[in-house]
């Protein structure tokens, strides 16, 4: 018997020294969480025997369990590199379409060679449908799906609105003939012009030129004339009458609306306090509006694109938004248009709820996936697959998922990794403790060798 005892003894102190130099061989593993081996004696009695005089039959390895406390965190440069600071695990899957979902702690992902965000060994990171305002469009994982970056350029956008604000000089001087004189390559046929640049449907890019002239103020006081080119080229600003002229407020006539050449433009009323007042034309939507890019758009781009000059007219009296005619210099203070250049990938953000989301060039960004995060009831239930991973079992409970930041799970850190949470000094010094055990169980067994054989030798 006492032979079985030392050497169950025996067995458990070579358990503790597998787990504990498995731990050290670990320590720098990514994700990777300590073993513990616990044991438990074995004491075997029949009904009618004395408890008072059993002797115990040894020990028994029950259970290798492993430790999820948290390890501590690295900070790297790969904003792919993600590390959880919570509750919750990744979930993987070895292929696209496959159900076989892996669970690991371990963020060291990259991107494969069809842009799907992987692990070292393949493992495609499953992520929740989101909605174009980020929300999750679903947390179940039977709708996560493997995340992939798109390589497609940012789509462009025509523009079709400019909003301005200014200041024009309430004591600029009457240019002489003007607005008859006007030619957008004679600076001294305008008072002042500003530039924005606009978009065409094919995300092309084109110089809008707004030109302001002082009308004469014996005719038409506080009142400026406005023109237009696009790259150079003068274009007509519409005239919903069609003659030339309009009636302002109050219904005398201000006068033509068209430059040489038969170019129409608009006009832009303040009153005597420099508050702007009304325009012409009054468009429906409060700007004025040019002709369609027909003859200024040569790259096979939409010419039924119009831009929509935006004043912020405020009929009820003053507005911050609204241009103004003071006595001080011209000024520009905001110049906005609704465009967009064909954006190119520049990044890519992860947020610590897990969404992902796209940056390009043109200034856009794009949610594409919210990592999805797993917990489980008993964590120490999960069965261990080897590549820091774990899988589902009948003891650690089914997957729960969810959001990163939500309920119990965790947060994400992105360009971060969770280093091992193997404490090296405690290991080593349950190194030396499992020596010491392996030791005095050898030794036990030793004698116990040396009894029988004494035994042996009586005669």
């Amino acid at each position: 018997m006492s032979f079985n005892v030392a050497l169950s003894g025996l067995n458990a102190a070579q358990k503790d020294l597998d787990v504990t130099s498995n731990n050290i061989a670990n320590v720098n593993t990514a994700g990777f969480k300590e073993s513990r081996a616990e044991f438990v004696d074995v004491y075997a009695a029949s009904l009618l025997s004395s408890g008072k005089t059993k002797v115990g039959d040894g020990v028994l390895t029950s259970e290798v369990a492993q430790q999820f406390s948290q390890g501590s965190i690295k900070f790297t440069n790969n904003s792919l590199d993600l590390a959880i600071t919570g509750n919750g695990f990744f979930a993987t899957v070895p292929e696209l379409n496959s159900l076989e979902t892996s669970y690991t702690r371990a963020g060291q992902f990259k991107l494969n060679q069809d842009n799907f965000i992987v692990n070292s060994q393949g493992g495609h990171l499953l992520g929740f449908p989101v909605n174009a305002d980020g929300t999750s469009a679903s947390v179940s994982l039977s709708t996560a799906e493997p995340i992939r970056i798109p390589t497609a350029s940012g789509a462009p956008q025509k523009s079709s609105e400019v909003d301005i604000r200014m200041n024009l000089p309430a004591g600029d001087s009457y240019i002489s003939s003007a607005p008859g004189n006007f030619d957008p390559e004679d600076p001294l046929t305008f008072n002042h012009s500003t530039s924005v640049t606009i978009f065409d449907s094919l995300g092309d890019s084109h110089i809008m030129t707004y030109y302001f002239i002082k009308d004469d103020p014996a005719a038409n006081p506080n009142e400026w004339m406005l023109f237009a080119s696009v790259d150079g080229k003068p274009i007509d600003l519409v005239d919903p009458a069609g003659d030339g002229n309009t009636n302002p407020v109050g219904g005398a006539v201000s006068g033509p609306l068209s430059a040489s050449g038969g170019l129409t433009g608009a006009r832009l009323i303040f009153d005597s306090s420099g508050d702007f007042q009304s325009q012409i034309p009054a468009d429906a939507f409060g700007g004025i509006t040019t002709r369609d890019f027909a003859n200024h758009l040569p790259n096979g781009a939409d010419t039924s694109q119009t831009i929509q000059i935006d004043f912020n007219l405020d009929p009820l009296g003053p507005n911050p938004n609204e241009p103004t005619q003071f006595a001080s210099n011209f000024e520009v203070t905001s110049l906005q248009q609704d465009g967009l250049a064909v954006g190119r990938l520049t990044g890519i953000d992860i947020g610590t709820d897990g969404l992902v989301r796209a940056t390009y060039s043109n200034g856009t960004s794009e949610p594409l996936s919210r990592i999805a995060m797993v917990n489980f009831a008993n964590e120490q239930g999960l069965q261990q697959v080897g590549n820091t991973g774990w899988k589902e079992s009948i003891t650690s409970g089914i997957a729960l998922a969810g959001e990163g930041g939500s309920g119990t799970f965790g947060t994400i850190n992105s360009s971060a990794l969770e280093q091992s949470n193997v404490n090296l000094t405690s290991e080593l010094i349950d190194l030396i403790s499992a020596q010491r055990n392996f030791q005095a169980n050898s030794r036990a067994l030793e004698v116990d060798n040396q009894l029988n054989q004494t035994i042996l030798q009586i005669r």
